[in-house]
């Protein structure tokens, strides 16, 4: 058996960390690790304390809302969000560290992720949000796709 690199280490574990979500549409699971050491994790579901939407189903499934648009009615937070939440939660200082997400962040995600100063961002699919990409491009925030 062959020993994984960092990269597909740390992004193997973000896939297992998506294996806790509870979202209909799509399982994000994210790391923010700094120095190969992991500092929060966060998957996409609801919040603390709240029916799963698996369990009251999807406003975004009943009114076919495409994948990318109106995020505001989702009852869910995403997986970045919740990993930068965790990290504040327990007084973890993210500043500088990498981002490990299964699914490249919505423009919402990636605003927070610029002033929580995230310095890299190491994704394994794509998701589509040209405004996201101009906000990681114009933060000089490197983005790369693991293979």
């Amino acid at each position: 058996m062959e020993r994984p690199d960092w990269d597909h280490y740390f992004m193997q574990i973000a896939s297992v960390v998506a294996t806790r979500s509870t979202c209909l549409r799509r399982q994000v699971g994210a790391l923010l690790v700094l120095n190969k050491r992991i500092l929060s994790t966060g998957y996409n579901g609801t919040p603390s304390g709240l029916s799963h939407c698996r369990d009251v189903g999807c406003l975004r499934e009943e009114l076919n809302v495409p994948s990318g648009e109106r995020h505001e009615l989702c009852r869910g937070l995403h997986a970045e969000q919740n990993a930068i939440i965790q990290a504040a939660i327990h007084g973890v200082a993210i500043k500088d560290s990498v981002l490990y997400c299964t699914h490249y962040p919505c423009a919402v995600c990636a605003k927070m992720l610029v002033n929580a100063g995230i310095s890299t961002i190491i994704l394994e699919d794509n998701y589509p949000d040209d405004l996201a990409k101009k906000i990681f491009s114009e933060a000089g925030i490197k983005v790369t796709f693991i293979v």
